[in-house]
């Protein structure tokens, strides 16, 4: 029988469009291993480097929650609440890549029809760390991985050549890409920041040299709030923050406006969906901009009893989208997908009380 969740995403056949997105659910063999015993279609390791990383002494992710009688927002926790965001300056993985590798292997072996990929990370400027890039993805393909995704949106690195501080640069896109495209065959995932008023044109860029797909959104750049009564940030060290990442639901909207963006500008291109999945709702959303897949992250952190991977999670996922597919009549998820892309138009082309207005301008004499 024909599988009707089954996706061709950037040539890779996928089970289902839901993936694990690169973040704690994917940062070790175990999870990632379990993530695809419950049913999920792909995962993205969390980011593999060769540089050193070492993360903070304390809380590396909160959720914070709201409610309607009083809707401040807090991760304190409280009656009647339901999930708003997550909010982390958590870094990089700090399992080297000669552990990442025969963990790599194994998962692959174990789940040949599951989808593996590779986030990696590396610096710029240099060509030492175009070699850096060159090596981390020769190696995990080498382990079996079937595509990779560059981590250009980490929006809390220290170094200002990695991570979010290079995406905003099309020169170094096209020299990662040029570096990576050299060595291994397999599609490229380009992961951005949405924290820049250029990303088309970095997407155009990312494109251009050869990415098969861009990843969106990333968690925004953000900061945490601080408790009106202890004067204390609700996650600090030592009294001390810094800007870290905002994800979840609160921020849904604002990654299917960048979604959109990049869809219009290249509706012949793959995307990969993320920002505030939690559901069937929210990820046909992200469908219907243009999206091919759907990346997931907070929603299966924050399930109860799952290890952080969304065991119940996917499977509502799974049985949702067969549901509405059976509903609707359609085939796949391609029936449907970029279908609101045309609905989306400029502010002056939306209707106002009076046909005599001109957007604001002074009528000349």
């Amino acid at each position: 029988m024909t599988n009707p969740l089954a996706t061709n995403f950037t040539g890779l056949e996928f089970v289902n469009p839901f993936v694990l997105a690169s973040a704690p659910p994917t940062e070790s063999k175990r999870k990632i291993l379990k993530a695809f015993e419950s049913g999920w279609g792909g995962v993205v390791t969390k980011t593999i480097g060769l540089h050193p990383v070492e993360n903070v002494a304390g809380p590396k992710t909160i959720f914070q929650r709201t409610s309607e009688e009083k809707p401040y927002v807090s991760r304190s926790k409280r009656p009647d609440t339901v999930p708003h965001s997550s909010w982390n300056w958590e870094l990089i993985s700090d399992q080297p890549l000669e552990q990442w590798l025969p963990d790599l292997e194994e998962i692959k072996a174990t789940y040949p029809d599951r989808m593996l990929i590779a986030s990696i990370m590396a610096g710029a400027g240099s060509i030492e760390e175009m070699n850096n890039w060159k090596k981390l993805a020769t190696a995990v393909v080498n382990a079996g991985c079937d595509a990779i995704e560059l981590n250009m949106s980490c929006p809390h690195m220290d170094r200002k050549d990695m991570g979010a501080h290079i995406a905003n640069d099309e020169d170094i896109i096209r020299s990662v890409l040029a570096a990576v495209t050299s060595v291994v065959d397999v599609p490229i995932w380009v992961k951005l920041t949405p924290s820049t008023s250029t990303l088309a044109d970095a997407a155009g860029a990312a494109y251009e040299a050869g990415a098969s797909a861009i990843s969106l959104c990333n968690t925004f750049p953000s900061l945490p709030l601080m408790d009106p009564e202890t004067m204390k940030f609700e996650v600090e060290v030592d009294g001390y923050v810094t800007s870290g990442g905002q994800g979840g639901l609160a921020i849904l909207n604002q990654a299917l406006q960048r979604v959109s963006d990049i869809s219009r500008a290249y509706p012949d291109k793959a995307i990969s969906g993320i920002g505030g999945i939690k559901g069937w709702h929210e990820a046909f959303n992200f469908i219907v901009q243009g999206a091919g897949n759907l990346q997931v992250c907070t929603a299966a952190m924050e399930e109860k009893g799952s290890g952080g991977v969304g065991v119940k999670l996917i499977q509502e996922l799974k049985t949702d989208l067969a549901d509405y597919l059976e509903r609707k009549g359609f085939a796949s998820i391609e029936e449907f997908r970029g279908i609101a892309r045309e609905r989306i138009v400029e502010h002056s082309q939306i209707r106002r009380k009076s046909e005599g207005y001109n957007g604001g301008y002074e009528k000349s004499a």
